[in-house]
């Protein structure tokens, strides 16, 4: 894999809340840059990815600083797609999502999602699937397939920049990983629920991360010199005022774990 300090890797970790991250045991995930504490910019998987795929990636409100917050600069700035911000944008493109914009920047455009909203038997994927050059949705086939897609693509380029896009599912309810001591059908994260399994959720979850850290390490570590955003796309509530799983407007489905590096250098707030 030919990896350039204009290739941008970009990783949503489905459903990690914010607490969950920074419990987690993590080194590689947390190697990208200082964590955040940042706001999703919608409560459940597509609204929130057809948003960063328009270039609002989630964000941290009280900081005056470019891409930790798209308000004040964008990281992906899409032409003519919102206001343009107080600061030079990291990439501008054009075209009808990020996804196509680095397309027709010709960097070869790689995809692979765990969510059932990238199914491409279903029509309203194409909002967020139809752009990429190659593209493969796994469902509950776990990460290392989806590493392997990549890895596999992305070893035919040799000539252009890479924008490769990941969706990572086994942090996304039931909290299953290949291998975990739990059945895989068993959720303890269930909406309306009244059995309280809070404990679990947050173990599993955890869990799910470390394992996830694992198999990303050697991708994050090829990226470490180009553009690497990892963020979740929400979280989940775990009994917070009754309220159980996402798909709803509550704190703990908006605050999200949030890492930048920018050709190769971690982003960080700067004093002013």
């Amino acid at each position: 894999m030919r990896v350039t300090p204009d290739s941008v890797l970009f990783i949503t970790i489905d459903s990690c809340r914010y607490d969950t991250f920074v419990s987690a045991n993590a080194p590689a995930m947390k190697t990208v840059s200082a964590l955040y504490k940042a706001q999703a910019p919608a409560h459940f998987t597509y609204a929130s990815h057809a948003a960063m795929f328009a270039g609002f990636t989630p964000g941290v409100a009280e900081l005056a600083t470019p891409f930790l917050n798209p308000k004040f600069a964008r990281l992906f700035r899409l032409d003519r797609a919102g206001a343009a911000g107080h600061a030079r944008p990291g990439f501008s493109v054009s075209g009808t999502d990020i996804v196509d914009g680095f397309r027709n920047a010709r960097y070869a455009t790689i995809g692979a999602a765990a969510m059932g909203w990238f199914d491409p038997k279903t029509p309203v994927s194409k909002k967020l699937t139809g752009s990429f050059e190659q593209f493969l949705f796994t469902g509950d086939k776990g990460i290392a397939t989806q590493l392997a897609f990549i890895e596999k693509q992305a070893a035919r380029e040799t000539r252009r920049d890479l924008f490769v896009f990941l969706n990572v599912g086994e942090t996304h309810v039931p909290y299953y990983f290949e291998g975990a001591p739990w059945d895989r059908t068993d959720n303890p994260c269930l909406p309306f629920q009244k059995v309280d399994r809070s404990a679990e959720c947050r173990e599993r979850q955890r869990l799910c991360c470390e394992y996830v850290d694992r198999k990303l390490a050697p991708l994050l570590e090829r990226f470490a010199g180009a553009t690497i955003v990892l963020c979740g796309d929400h979280g989940d509530c775990w009994g917070e005022d009754g309220l159980w799983e996402h798909g709803i407007a509550h704190p703990m489905t908006l605050t999200v774990p949030l890492l930048i590096r920018y050709r190769g250098q971690p982003v960080q707030d700067l004093p002013a």
